[in-house]
């Protein structure tokens, strides 16, 4: 079969343009941890030696540091003043923890990914499933730190308000569950946001719900208790909201725990399902970003649901679809999409 070079140096500029990604990862992770974007970010134009200086830290390896982001289009490079800056696009996305896309989260998940490939090939091999919690620990700290910033901005202002009649019952005093509530960012979104409300965080993960305890007591929140359970046995009945934030894909039995949720809720409660956004077939996720989530999929979700009971291994990108079916499967007789976002599906299901 003959080569098309053209084809070929094609495929071949895009696998250096990925190595240079994935050799820039652990980068990220040092200009995070160092400060070294929200230095930039704050001070505007810097050299090498005033950013080290700043920082603390080697002039030397600031200077390889600087061109590799550089390179990599996450900082901008001044040749004449000779300086290196950050654009307001930049500091979005890499020097401001606030910011509704920051993404620097993202990277330390991904050094999880790499460090447990031998587990998931081990899995491709036999076909078993891999928990939760035996990842490296880099995945916990990096999923919070990946999806609280959009939680931030979204939760309270637009995915709660977009349901019907949930925010009112928030703020008057509801009864809540967060189903897989993990390090507890979006439950201590919802308790801040409405202290009349009490809120039960349950994950399966036993450190997790150690560090959800210990980051809602930082946060000063006496409204929220934890619950080491899983999403068909956690405790209380008569919830007025129950919700499932990006986790309902990794669960063994979906379908069995939207049944218990169901029979958890009061009959004019809600439960609301935020899942990773996908269309239905696997021809329109054919996307940056549905690349990414099928990644994620293959070494986090897929192998978590199939360690479990049942095993159905929905996957981040399962669709809406799919997600209707398996919400209506549970026992749910109403259903519909809320709101969505480039990277969310925000799905109301009602008893």
């Amino acid at each position: 079969m003959e080569i098309n070079e053209e084809r070929l140096h094609e495929l071949l500029g895009k696998v250096v343009t990925e190595m240079g990604a994935a050799a820039n990862g652990p980068l990220v992770i040092i200009g995070d941890k160092l400060g070294l974007y929200e230095t930039l970010a704050e001070s505007g134009p810097m050299t090498s030696q005033q950013l080290a200086t700043k920082t603390n830290t080697a002039e030397r390896y600031i200077r390889e540091w600087l061109s590799a982001q550089a390179a990599s289009g996450y900082i901008q490079y001044d040749i004449q003043n000779e300086n290196f800056f950050m654009s307001p696009e930049q500091i979005a996305v890499f020097g401001n923890r606030k910011s509704p896309v920051f993404m620097t989260g993202a990277f330390y998940a991904i050094t999880s990914v790499y460090m447990d490939e031998p587990k998931i090939e081990q899995a491709f091999k036999t076909g078993e499933g891999v928990s939760w919690g035996d990842h490296n620990k880099c995945l916990f700290c990096g999923t919070e730190k990946f999806f609280s910033p959009s939680y931030e901005d979204n939760l309270t202002s637009s995915w709660i308000t977009s349901l019907d009649g949930v925010e009112e019952k928030l703020k008057n005093g509801a009864k809540v569950a967060d189903i897989g509530c993990g390090h507890a960012a979006s439950t201590i979104i919802m308790a801040k946001a409405y202290p009349n409300s009490t809120f039960l965080g349950v994950d399966f993960h036993d450190k997790s719900i150690e560090k959800a305890t210990s980051r809602a007591k930082d946060a000063g929140v006496n409204n929220v208790t934890f619950e080491l359970a899983t999403s068909k046995n956690f405790s209380g009945t008569d919830y007025d909201f129950i919700t499932f934030f990006d986790c309902l894909h990794d669960m063994g039995d979906p379908v069995g725990a939207c049944a218990h949720v169901k029979s958890a809720l009061k009959p004019d409660g809600t439960c609301m399902i935020v899942e990773p956004f996908a269309k239905g077939s696997l021809a329109e996720n054919l996307n940056p970003v549905g690349r990414a989530f099928y990644a994620f999929s293959t070494m986090l979700c897929v192998p978590c649901s199939l360690n479990q009971e049942v095993g159905l291994a929905l996957g981040a990108q399962a669709g809406e679809k799919r997600l209707e079916e398996t919400i209506i499967s549970g026992g749910f007789s109403s259903y519909r999409k809320a709101t969505e976002t480039p990277f969310n599906l925000i799905l109301e299901a009602r008893p």
